[in-house]
């Protein structure tokens, strides 16, 4: 078991990376990952041209100043036996940024920026409701000016009228400090509202990319489709009987087992992904759904001795494979660096 297996991810510098997913899909993992909070057995993580990966103590403690990260519990997340002032000060002590008055009028001006008053700096945090802890979490990851914040569900245990005002923070501050976000949540709708681009993460993988208006007004994937139209829409008219439930079995597996059993003449070949657009690349403009299949389900040989993937997809019974097996591209993006060798299905409509 894996709790992130082939993340192949790019977060442009001064956007805001949306990241969905069911609970325990490996979303909170992955920005821990990042950060180097928890170790990563395989892999590389780049910040800026440099591995984080592979950086040692003295380089990690310089990559601290650019990435910080945004704590999903804002009651978990601060010592309670340190004043607010001594929370937000602490980064700046630590990596010897400011000293004396200077250190007191960055903690000041740290908490005024999150709309707290300079009064409730020697308060304890047992003092301050969610939201307002959550505005010190956000002081905190500010304090060294970062480039990187990883907003690990910083709404998720507030008020949808505190989320509303945290939410409006965060978009104030990226454009006042041109941050960069990789925003962890559950709630779509939150989402939606904050991100240029949406990944959709499920067990461990990330099943579908693309801009926000194009994940949520087409989605690709069979789990995205379900995620969103799992959403709660305000309004007791809406018909709610279209609502899509994932079958025990991949529905992409599903859709190609008919399509094989109905069309004799599709064909399909085993092939990288450098071969591949060789074959295909104008064919692919044309291609609304690619779906890359794992060697394991491969394991049929024809009398040609070359992989079979219909006598396969037709068997079904223990040649079924999770959802995870199957990831959607749209033709527009560079699956090439994706799908690195694993066999291709095409589908052309």
């Amino acid at each position: 078991m894996r709790a992130l297996d082939g993340i192949d991810l790019t977060i442009r510098e001064g956007e805001t990376l949306g990241l969905v997913g069911e609970s325990g899909c490996g979303k909170s993992t992955l920005g821990r990952v990042v950060l180097r909070l928890l170790p990563a057995t395989a892999g590389s993580v780049t910040f800026e041209g440099r591995n984080v990966l592979a950086a040692s103590e003295k380089e990690m403690k310089a990559f601290r100043r650019d990435m910080q990260i945004v704590f999903q519990n804002p009651y978990a997340s601060l010592d309670p036996r340190m004043t607010i002032r001594q929370i937000v000060q602490e980064p700046l002590e630590v990596h010897q940024t400011a000293r004396g008055s200077d250190l007191r009028d960055r903690v000041l001006n740290l908490l005024d920026l999150v709309g707290l008053a300079k009064e409730m700096a020697d308060r304890y945090p047992h003092e301050f409701s969610g939201g307002q802890r959550q505005r010190v979490g956000i002081a905190r990851a500010l304090a060294l000016r970062p480039k990187l914040i990883v907003a690990d569900e910083p709404v998720s245990a507030l008020d949808v009228s505190v989320q509303a005002q945290i939410l409006n923070l965060l978009i104030q501050l990226k454009s006042e400090f041109k941050l960069t976000y990789l925003f962890i949540a559950h709630n779509l709708d939150v989402v939606r509202y904050i991100s240029d681009r949406i990944a959709v993460m499920y067990l461990g993988r990330i099943v579908e990319l693309g801009e926000c208006d194009q994940v949520y007004n087409q989605p690709l994937h069979p789990y995205s489709k379900a995620l969103i139209s799992a959403a709660p829409v305000p309004d007791p008219d809406f018909d709610r009987s279209n609502r899509m439930l994932l079958p025990a079995i991949c529905p992409v597996l599903q859709t190609l087992r008919r399509v094989v059993a109905s069309t004799p003449a599709v064909r399909w070949r085993e092939t990288n992904a450098r071969s591949m657009i060789q074959r295909f690349g104008r064919s692919l403009r044309r291609t609304s759904l690619l779906v890359t299949l794992p060697k394991s389900c491969l394991h049929h040989r024809n009398r040609h001795n070359h992989y079979c993937p219909k006598s396969c997809l037709c068997r079904g019974n223990r040649h079924n494979h999770l959802l995870k097996d199957c990831v959607a591209f749209r033709p527009d993006q560079a699956f090439q660096q994706r799908c690195r060798t694993k066999a291709l299905a095409v589908l052309f409509i």
